[in-house]
């Protein structure tokens, strides 16, 4: 049975084409400085760099030992700006709930410290949590295993934070004071991220390493974890979502807000 469970989720993990963010447009070259991607033999997951030795990304993109790739824009190929660094410690929030995706979050320690030069900046972390209707800017590059060629080179779109109202009715039930909603109710452009809970309750039930590494390949579709910037802080995480772009479920995002304390901590005592 585990055996035919794993051939089918392998075979969506390969199915998957609509793996990018939608309805948005290639980000100007290097225009986002603090954007990573997480790399394990292939890029998995975003993130944004905060300091010289530390990235912040989505706790569900969590591997024990990866590498973070600073100044990319086409991950497909060398472009001479960027820089290969291994992590030192992935540090996930130990208030993360895999079962609801709750303070999705985590730190990443760099081996050494990023050059920061044009192409690679941190992000400032918030001051306070962004107002409803805050326009902000969501970047990533989707999965690699797309056929489709743009998802190779940083995309970019623009959304606005929507009020806790819209992002509740949305998700009734399913909506924690570390999330927000962003994005367009009536569909057509987002991120893509973890999708539908029953896709992800079967991956994190099953006993098999194996069967749960096929399973996040088919859920992290490359844009978790990255980064949702709103006037130059970083206000969100790529998190989750019910497919990308549909009409009615917006984007759901972790609230670095709730998080600075944390944040701060962790790298103070690391």
């Amino acid at each position: 049975m585990r055996s035919l469970v794993f051939l089918v989720l392998l075979g969506a993990a390969f199915a998957l084409d609509d793996d990018k963010i939608v309805g948005g447009y290639e980000c100007t070259p290097y225009s986002q400085p603090w954007q990573v991607s997480l790399y394990s033999g292939y890029h998995f997951c975003g993130g944004s760099l905060i300091s010289e030795y530390w990235v912040v990304s989505a706790a569900h993109c969590y591997m024990s030992r990866l590498e973070v790739r600073l100044g990319e824009h086409n991950i497909a190929v060398n472009e001479g700006s960027e820089q290969f660094i291994s992590s030192e410690k992935v540090i996930y929030h130990p208030n993360h709930d895999y079962w609801t995706l709750d303070s999705d979050i985590m730190l990443i320690k760099l081996s050494k410290p990023a050059t920061l030069n044009q192409y690679v900046q941190p992000v400032a972390l918030p001051s306070g949590c962004a107002a409803d209707g805050t326009m902000c800017r969501v970047t990533g590059w989707g999965n690699t295993m797309s056929s489709t060629a743009d998802s190779n080179k940083l995309q970019c779109l623009e959304i606005p934070i929507l009020s806790d109202r819209d992002c509740n009715n949305s998700y009734p039930g399913m909506i924690t004071n570390t999330m927000f909603c962003a994005g367009y109710l009536e569909g057509g452009k987002d991120s893509c991220q973890v999708e539908d809970d029953k896709i992800y309750r079967c991956c994190t039930d099953i006993n098999s390493i194996l069967i749960i590494t096929s399973c996040y390949v088919c859920l992290l579709q490359g844009d978790s974890g990255g980064p949702v910037v709103c006037n130059g802080q970083l206000q969100g995480i790529v998190s989750w979502g019910y497919g990308c772009a549909e009409k009615n479920h917006p984007g759901v995002y972790g609230k670095v807000c709730m998080f600075s304390q944390w944040i701060a901590d962790t790298m103070q005592n690391n």
